[in-house]
C-alpha cells in the first residue's frame, strides 16, 4: 500500500469526522446534509454520460439534501485515483465510483473503505470488498452474444472482436463469456481483436486496418463490447462496401444502435443498464444508513430485428 496515500486518506477522514461533529453541533440542517462523490472513469461515450446525467437529475429532483460532486477521470486511471483522493478530502459521506480498471483503482477504494467511507461501485468492479456493487451481469452478455452469432451463422464464422478497456471487469467478462461459448467449436474463430477502449474513433481505426488485412468474404462477424465500437465497425464496413454478409453485434442500448438494427446494418444489441437512477438511489440509502443488498444485478435485454420496434427512439 502506498504509505503517503494511506496517511493522506487517514488525515482527510479524520478531518471529515471532525467536521461532521462540528456540523452536528451547529444544528439539524448541517447534520442532514449528504455529500456524495461520484468518480466517473470517463465521459467519452453516450452510455457513461447517461449514467452521470440521469443520476444527477434524479438527485436534483428528489434529494434536496444531497450535494453530488461528479468527477471525470478522462479515461486516465491515474487521474481517477487523484479524483477519488480529492473527493475524500472534500468530506464525502459516500463514494460512488465506476472504476476505469480494477487494478489501478483497487488500492484507493480499499483505503476509502478502511477509513469508514462506504463505497458503491457501478458497472465495473474492483478487487476489494465494497459496500455494494451494482450493474448488469457481463459474463452472460458475452455468452448471449456468442449464442446469437452461432444461431445466426450455423455454418461457422471468422470473427473480429472489438474489446473495451484493458483490465476493466466489464471487458474481461464480456470477452470471457463469448470465448467460453465458442471454445471447442472449430467452426468459429476470432481472427483478430484489439482493445479499443469503448470508443468509436479507435474502433474505426482498427477496422480500417482489418478491411485491408482481410479480403471480402473472409470476415462474417464483428463482436463489439459496446455500441459505439459496433457503430464504428458498421461505418467502416459500409464505406468499404463490405457490410453485407457481416453480422455486427454491440452492447449498451444506444438509440442509433437500435436505428442501425432497424435498418439492417447491425444484427443485435444487448441493452446494458447504465445504473441510473438506481445508482443515486442506492447511494442515498447507504448515506441514510438503510439496509442494502451487497450486490444489485440490473436486467439486460437482447434486441434484434424481431423486437427492435419496441426500442426505437428510446435508447441513450
Amino acid at each position: 500500500m502506498n504509505t503517503n496515500r494511506r496517511q493522506f486518506l487517514k488525515l482527510t477522514a479524520a478531518l471529515t469526522t471532525a467536521a461532521a461533529l462540528a456540523g452536528s453541533a451547529r444544528g439539524a440542517f448541517a447534520a442532514d446534509k449528504i455529500k456524495i462523490g461520484f468518480s466517473q472513469g470517463t465521459m467519452n461515450h453516450p452510455w457513461r454520460i447517461a449514467m452521470v446525467e440521469v443520476n444527477k437529475k434524479f438527485a436534483e429532483a428528489n434529494y434536496p439534501e444531497v450535494e453530488l460532486i461528479v468527477t471525470d477521470g478522462n479515461n486516465d486511471a491515474s487521474k481517477q485515483v487523484a479524483d477519488v483522493e480529492s473527493l475524500v478530502a472534500q468530506g464525502i459521506n459516500v463514494l460512488v465510483i465506476s472504476p476505469l480498471t480494477a487494478q489501478a483503482l483497487t488500492p484507493v477504494v480499499k483505503d476509502a473503505m478502511a477509513n469508514g467511507i462506504p463505497v458503491l461501485t457501478l458497472d465495473r468492479k474492483v478487487n476489494t470488498e465494497v459496500t455494494c456493487h451494482m450493474g448488469g451481469a457481463n459474463l452472460p452478455l458475452g455468452e448471449g452474444a456468442a449464442k446469437f452469432l452461432m444461431n445466426a451463422l450455423p455454418d461457422g464464422a471468422k470473427i473480429i472482436e472489438l474489446q473495451g478497456t484493458a483490465g476493466a471487469s466489464a471487458t474481461l467478462d464480456r470477452h470471457k463469456g463469448f470465448a467460453e461459448v465458442i471454445a471447442g467449436n472449430s467452426k468459429y474463430e476470432v481472427v483478430a481483436d484489439q482493445n479499443c477502449d469503448y470508443t468509436r474513433d479507435k474502433a474505426v481505426k482498427f477496422m480500417e486496418d482489418m478491411v485491408q488485412r482481410f479480403k471480402a468474404g473472409e470476415i462474417q462477424a464483428v463482436y463489439a463490447h459496446n455500441d459505439e465500437m459496433a457503430l464504428g465497425a458498421v461505418q467502416v464496413l459500409e464505406a468499404a462496401g463490405r457490410l453485407d454478409g457481416v453480422k455486427v453485434i454491440g452492447m449498451d442500448g444506444q438509440y442509433n444502435a437500435f436505428d442501425a438494427i432497424k435498418a439492417g446494418k447491425m444484427s443485435a444489441c444487448f441493452i446494458y443498464p447504465y445504473c441510473a437512477p438506481e445508482g443515486i438511489q442506492a447511494a442515498h440509502k447507504i448515506a441514510k444508513g438503510e439496509a442494502i443488498e451487497k450486490e444489485i444485478v440490473l436486467p439486460t435485454v437482447e434486441v434484434t430485428s424481431a423486437n427492435v420496434d419496441q426500442f426505437v427512439g428510446k435508447g441513450i
